[in-house]
C-alpha cells in the first residue's frame, strides 16, 4: 500500500513543479505580463519555500525535490515579470 502513495505524491509532485511552465512559455509568446499577477507569484513562491524547509524538516526527498524545482519556476516567472512589465506586446514598439 505504501508503493500507491509514493505514486500518489511522485504524481502530485511532477504536476506541481511544472504548474507555471504554461504561464512562463506564454509570457515568452507574448512578452507581455498584463494578465499575471505578481502577489500571486509571491505568495505561491513563499509557500512553495515553506513547503521546501517542511520537507527538509521531515526529511522527504519527494517533496524537497519537487519544492525546488517549482520554486525555480516561480523564480523564472517572476524575473519575467519585471523583464516584460510595462512593455507592450508588440515586439515593435519594444
Amino acid at each position: 500500500m505504501d508503493i500507491i502513495w509514493q505514486v500518489v505524491g511522485s504524481a502530485a509532485a511532477t504536476l506541481t513543479m511544472f504548474g507555471f511552465v504554461p504561464q512562463i512559455q506564454k509570457i515568452l509568446q507574448t512578452r507581455s505580463v498584463k494578465d499575471v499577477s505578481l502577489p500571486m507569484l509571491v505568495q505561491f513562491s513563499l509557500g512553495v519555500l515553506l513547503w521546501t524547509l517542511y520537507g527538509v524538516h521531515i526529511e522527504d526527498n519527494i517533496v524537497i525535490f519537487a519544492n525546488i524545482i517549482s520554486l525555480t519556476t516561480l523564480i523564472i516567472a517572476i524575473g519575467l515579470y519585471f523583464k516584460y512589465k510595462g512593455k507592450d506586446a508588440d515586439p515593435r514598439k519594444n
